[in-house]
């Protein structure tokens, strides 16, 4: 009789463990909300900037970027509103926060140091590369294949921005942020409410 209660119970904790493992991804699918916010944010802005650019005489075009300060402070608000209402959080999910934390405080730097008039030709293809690298780890980290796959998207039009002409680097971010971040962010989304 003793044996089979050591049964139930090894029975029960891998219930447990695989319990908290689909919590885990569950709770970070719910992060689907700043994939979808952040590329349809920054696909808005740089088809502005380069409207602006080339089809009027503003020669400001780049103030549409402004719009990301705001949008920080809607993704700050909105992550502390869902964090504050989750009791604990995995060792997954640390990893995940600070990363995209890391990749925010990097991009501002980048703004803050290499900002120019210019500044889609000279960093939009480095904070590519880097939205890359972040992107793909978190869909290792959450195994989440379409985000995997949406780094490596983002990293090709990184590398098509550094080789190719004005117009071309004008052209990756957009396309970058519908396959890397718009894309997943709406199957993570998906995966997320099947998962509920």
């Amino acid at each position: 009789m003793k044996e089979n209660n050591n049964q139930m119970s090894s029975e029960e904790s891998l219930r447990i463990i695989s319990d908290m493992i689909n919590k885990t991804r569950m709770n970070i699918g719910q992060g689907s909300f700043h994939l979808i916010f952040w590329g349809w944010l920054i696909l808005v802005c740089s088809l502005s900037d380069l409207m602006l650019a080339s089809f009027t005489s503003f020669e400001k075009s780049w103030l549409v970027w402004m719009l990301t300060i705001p949008g920080a402070f809607v993704s700050l608000i909105y992550g502390y509103a869902k964090g504050s209402r989750q009791a604990v959080y995995g060792y997954a999910e640390r990893i995940y926060i600070w990363l995209w934390m890391g990749f925010m405080v990097t991009a501002i730097l980048m703004f803050v140091f290499f900002s120019s008039e210019d500044w889609t030709i000279k960093i939009a293809p480095l904070i590519l590369m880097l939205a890359g690298f972040t992107t793909f780890i978190s869909g290792v980290i959450i195994k989440f294949r379409p985000l995997v796959i949406g780094g490596i998207s983002i990293w090709i039009f990184s590398l098509t921005g550094i080789f190719a002409g004005d117009m071309i680097v004008s052209l990756t971010v957009p396309a970058a942020m519908l396959t890397g971040y718009i894309i997943p962010g709406y199957m993570l989304k998906k995966n997320g409410k099947q998962n509920d």
